[in-house]
């Protein structure tokens, strides 16, 4: 049985969310700026957790922590405008400014710990 890693699963998850809420933005809401922008940070977040899995050194799978904590930032910016800009209701971002949210506080324990551990 294949062992499940959560932020994998979460960053994924939130991906593909983020992909679909694009497609959403693009063609119903014809709005393709901040759209392209939080497709990118959206996306990156999975890509560097992914990344770090088989990260060269201590170094390197911390710096894909902090990059993917960076990118989950920049993405809670992008919703956050959609939202203020009426692209999206305050119901329609709820829930996924929720799961990157989740996503903000994961990534900050993470890399938490590997600077409590870099410390002592």
């Amino acid at each position: 049985m294949e062992k499940t890693n959560p932020i994998l699963d979460k960053s994924m998850a939130f991906a593909v969310r983020i992909v679909n809420l694009y497609k959403y933005l693009k063609d119903t809401r014809s709005e393709y700026v901040i759209s392209k922008q939080l497709l990118r940070s959206g996306t990156s977040i999975g890509a560097n957790v992914r990344e770090s899995v088989y990260a060269q050194s201590q170094a390197d799978f911390k710096s894909k922590m902090y990059i993917a904590l960076k990118e989950a930032n920049e993405s809670a910016y992008w919703i956050e405008l959609l939202k203020r800009t009426q692209y999206l209701t305050e119901a329609q971002s709820r829930d996924i400014l929720g799961d990157c949210i989740e996503l903000i506080k994961i990534l900050s324990s993470i890399t938490k710990t590997l600077n409590d551990k870099n410390n002592s």
